[in-house]
């Protein structure tokens, strides 16, 4: 008995669900840990102006300049450091989060926090010029859960992955086999003997369907005419 057309949808769902639930067992927890900077004007700048200097400093955040004063309070070279750091602003704060990810909390922690101090370091010997010094707002606390996904939360990803793939596959798949009438239905040979009775049916002459001319009407004339009494056929008869 051959397996029904669906089959590759619970298949594909499967083995999603067993690579999902791998990753997420075998890969190790990843932590993240967030300082906040925030741009404080002085008593002649106004707060539209901090604001856009948080933008600009945001991008700076992890700029070779600013990696190299936090290196040695990281512990860790330039090149990895600007791998596991990140930096966020929105446009309507002028705040700054500098996140740290590691496989270390305390790790996590510690880079986020070197970064703040040496942005707030670098920006503040320029913060005569610009009216706008940055402050720690909030320094990184080492975090207690890891921000991966875990094994569960990866499983159900992949097995949403998987029937979606099954799903694609069957929409795209090839047309089934048709059944032996079907293809003795579409044959040629069913097309051209279709073909040749039609043609033979439309070159037949009018006189194979119409009576021939000289044909008796003896059983027409034996009938009443419309209208005409009963009687008067009989007299006629008669006579």
């Amino acid at each position: 008995m051959s397996p029904p057309v669906w089959w590759p949808l619970p298949a594909c769902a499967l083995l999603g669900l067993a690579a999902g639930g791998a990753y997420g067992v075998l890969k190790a927890p990843e932590y993240a840990a967030t300082s906040y900077v925030v741009a404080v004007p002085d008593d002649t700048t106004e707060p539209a102006t901090a604001l856009g200097f948080a933008q600009a400093y945001a991008r700076i955040a992890t700029s070779s300049s600013t990696l190299a004063y936090a290196q040695p309070r990281a512990g860790i070279g330039a090149r990895q450091l600007r791998t596991q750091v990140r930096a966020e602003t929105s446009p309507e704060s002028p705040m700054i989060a500098i996140t740290g990810t590691s496989k270390s909390p305390a790790e996590a922690a510690d880079i986020a926090n070197a970064v703040a101090d040496a942005l707030s370091l670098s920006s503040n010997q320029a913060a005569k010029n610009t009216g706008v010094q940055l402050l720690l707002f909030n320094q990184a606390v080492a975090p207690s859960d890891p921000a991966s996904p875990s094994a569960p939360i990866s499983g159900a990803v992949g097995m949403c992955a998987g029937g979606l793939l099954g799903g694609l596959w069957l929409l795209a798949r090839p047309g089934r086999a048709r059944r032996p009438e079907e293809r003795a239905a579409g044959s040629p040979v069913a097309s051209s003997a279709g073909a040749t009775a039609q043609s033979e049916v439309a070159s037949e002459p009018a006189s194979a369907v119409e009576p021939a001319v000289g044909a008796p009407v003896e059983e027409y004339a034996s009938l009443p005419a419309q209208g005409e009494p009963a009687s008067a056929k009989e007299k006629e008869s008669v006579r």
